[in-house]
């Protein structure tokens, strides 16, 4: 039997095709953030008003998969401007971040990509950048040492973090405008799915497509793979059948031992050793991370949030704590 595979919203290489093939193209067709995309229309309609080549730079945070990307590809589609993608931890060194700013061109847009893990001393070099637009090098070492100013076309950055605090005051304080983004409801999810299946020409009955919305964590991503999975199963299984029908999905979900909350293996497991092993809690992440055997940043990141959203955790000062809700859901498990 084919070992089967952890459904979590943090991006693979595999997820590439399917990201590009269902991203939406304009801010009709992306679906939820109504606030978040109101506001920012507004920005950039107020800017093309005034004919400025760019707009404030801007700050995305919130969980992953939650259309962080998205949304600074339409920021730059909407303004009809370039964008450059770049993730945060590849920037290493002053003279990376150098070079990608002095090819931008006017009005371009930079998203920089889990912006919490850029390099301190590449962060130096963004304040400038982003104020007044120069970039401020020092060239040679010791009392050869001087210093250089270039100017750079106007930009607009945009970051994406999922770990706000994790950011230095001056740097958050540097963006025009911040904005959060929540978890989607369960009919948003719906119209996600319904929207990714006709995208992949797939005919899916109203039922199934409610099974996958209802166990895909209130997250666009991890639905949108959730349908190819259940795709894959049901043209394997079933492939004489031209619809997904919810027995299908059903079967395809229990397959990958995703359950009706949503939860799969590692999130139970996180929950049976906190109730097991800490009789509930509290439980310290470092603690925790050893007994289940899952690293702390898997934990802080794929299984917290969502046993957090769901009540099945909370976090006191003491640690992680086991609630009444996910005993009851154990015991029926």
């Amino acid at each position: 039997m084919p070992k089967k595979k952890k459904i979590s919203p943090i991006f693979t290489e595999e997820d590439k095709t399917l990201d590009l093939a269902l991203r939406p193209q304009t801010f009709k067709e992306y679906v939820g953030q109504k606030n978040i995309k109101k506001n920012i229309q507004i920005i950039i309609e107020a800017a093309k008003k005034r004919k400025e080549p760019h707009i404030e730079h801007l700050l995305f945070y919130g969980g992953s998969g939650l259309g962080k990307t998205t949304l600074a590809y339409l920021v730059a589609k909407e303004m009809g401007v370039g964008i450059r993608t770049i993730a945060g931890p590849s920037i290493r060194k002053s003279g990376d971040l150098a070079a990608i700013l002095t090819n931008l061109r006017e009005g371009d847009v930079l998203f920089i990509d889990e912006l919490h893990r850029i390099n301190r001393t590449c962060e130096e070099i963004i304040y400038p950048a982003m104020e007044e637009f120069n970039l401020n090098l020092i060239i040679g070492k010791g009392p050869m040492a001087r210093t250089m100013n270039l100017k750079i076309p106007k930009f607009t950055l945009v970051g994406a973090t999922t770990r706000l605090a994790l950011l230095s005051s001056p740097l958050r304080g540097r963006f025009g405008a911040t904005f959060r983004l929540d978890s989607y409801d369960i009919e948003e999810i719906e119209e996600i799915i319904k929207r990714s299946a006709s995208l992949l020409g797939l005919k899916a009955e109203k039922e199934a497509i409610s099974t996958i919305a209802s166990r895909s964590r209130f997250n666009p991503r991890v639905a949108n793979r959730l349908l190819k999975r259940v795709r894959d199963f049901s043209e394997v299984e079933n492939s004489g059948s031209s619809v997904i029908t919810k027995k299908e999905a059903v079967a395809s979900l229990s397959f990958l031992d995703i359950d009706e909350m949503g939860l799969e293996s590692g999130d139970r497991k996180v929950l049976e050793v906190l109730l097991n092993k800490f009789d509930g809690g509290p439980a310290g992440l470092q603690s925790l991370a050893i007994a289940s055997s899952e690293e702390e940043e898997t934990i802080i990141e794929i299984y917290e949030p969502y046993l957090m959203q769901a009540g099945f955790i909370r976090r006191t000062p003491r640690g992680r704590v086991i609630t009444e809700k996910a005993k009851d859901y154990l015991k029926k498990k």
